[in-house]
């Protein structure tokens, strides 16, 4: 099953198919505006536990299935943990050590980790273009996530490497983002483990539930004043982080697996860092070193050649078949005794 876009002349079904994209971009500019307000793990939270219900009510509306067996539950839970809360916990925790846009870009890169547990566990094929992607995605990343310092030592400027910067980078945002990432990676792999024994839609719900009650258990403990200094604009923003990033964002791209091609879906992926970027620009006045938009522009392109390897590979084999015929006729047309001067 593909999504038939190509013959389409309906916008709408254009903009409903990058509409995950957007929302995901967007919520994470619209997170960054509130979290001065309130407290990171609350915050994820929020983003989970309501989300997760709304899913449920129209899992429910859509007579999908309650999962019964213990082996549901059990894949559910750990899919919550890993998905839930420490993807949740490391995205929110990053979120306040670094920027909305940059933030976005390191968590869309990881494709790069689902392709190596993908070659792992699955033994799929990632090819020349795949690995081309992903030895450009480890320098983008290198670039956005290490210190200016050590890429400079690196270019033989003189700098040293000392027990300081370990200790930034283990502080700073873009590590967590990294940790991010990974979590989202191996959730990703999970899902396949969890469809088994459960529907993805119930399995989503309840995973959003489940992942986002210790955090805010977590919170209880060990934060204070999570929504006391929370305006109207903040909970507006943490609605839309909600309802829209969360519910819909999930919902959407869960339709469009489950009735299209899902490398092609997940190859417009690389559009939630830019919408990200664009929006944190013209609401948050963000702005990235030279360095890191180089480390951007690489990890984009790392992402497309990761999730378009096959229809590369493709298009350049049907071009290396093409030439061939050509020369094979051409010679044909040669030594064909039959050919007129």
């Amino acid at each position: 099953m593909q999504v038939q876009l190509s013959g389409s002349k309906n916008p709408l079904a254009y903009l409903l198919l990058i509409a995950p994209f957007f929302l995901w971009g967007t919520a994470m500019v619209a997170m960054k505006g509130v979290i001065s307000h309130t407290t990171p793990l609350f915050m994820a939270g929020v983003r989970l536990i309501p989300a997760g219900v709304l899913i449920l009510m129209v899992a429910a509306f859509m007579g999908k299935p309650v999962p019964k067996s213990w082996l549901a539950w059990l894949w559910i839970i750990i899919f919550a943990l890993v998905d839930g809360t420490l993807f949740q916990g490391f995205l929110a925790e990053g979120l306040v050590r670094t920027n909305a846009g940059l933030g976005s870009v390191m968590i869309d890169s990881q494709p790069l980790a689902v392709a190596l547990l993908s070659l792992w566990l699955f033994k799929e094929h990632i090819g020349l273009w795949g690995w081309l992607g992903l030895g450009l995605g480890i320098t983008g990343i290198s670039l956005i996530g290490l210190p200016e310092e050590w890429i400079f030592h690196l270019l033989d400027s003189g700098v040293t490497i000392t027990t300081d910067n370990w200790q930034d980078l283990f502080n700073s945002g873009e590590l967590l983002m990294l940790l991010a990432a990974l979590s989202m990676a191996v959730g990703t792999v999970l899902i396949r483990f969890v469809c088994q024994y459960a529907d993805p839609v119930m399995a989503t719900g309840w995973h959003m539930i489940i992942g986002g009650l210790p955090l805010w258990g977590i919170s209880s403990v060990l934060e204070g004043q999570q929504w006391q200094n929370i305006v109207l604009s903040d909970w507006i923003a943490l609605s839309y982080a909600t309802v829209f990033g969360s519910a819909i964002a999930y919902g959407l791209f869960f339709y469009f697996a489950s009735s299209g091609n899902l490398t092609s879906l997940s190859s417009l992926t690389f559009l939630t860092p830019v919408f990200a970027l664009i929006f944190g620009y013209i609401f948050l006045s963000e702005v990235l070193t030279i360095i890191q938009w180089l480390g951007v522009f690489l990890t984009l392109i790392s992402i497309y050649l990761i999730n378009q390897r096959e229809n590369i590979g493709v298009k350049n084999q049907t071009i290396t078949i093409t030439e061939t015929n050509t020369t094979e006729e051409s010679l044909v047309l040669e030594l064909s005794p039959k050919k007129v001067p």
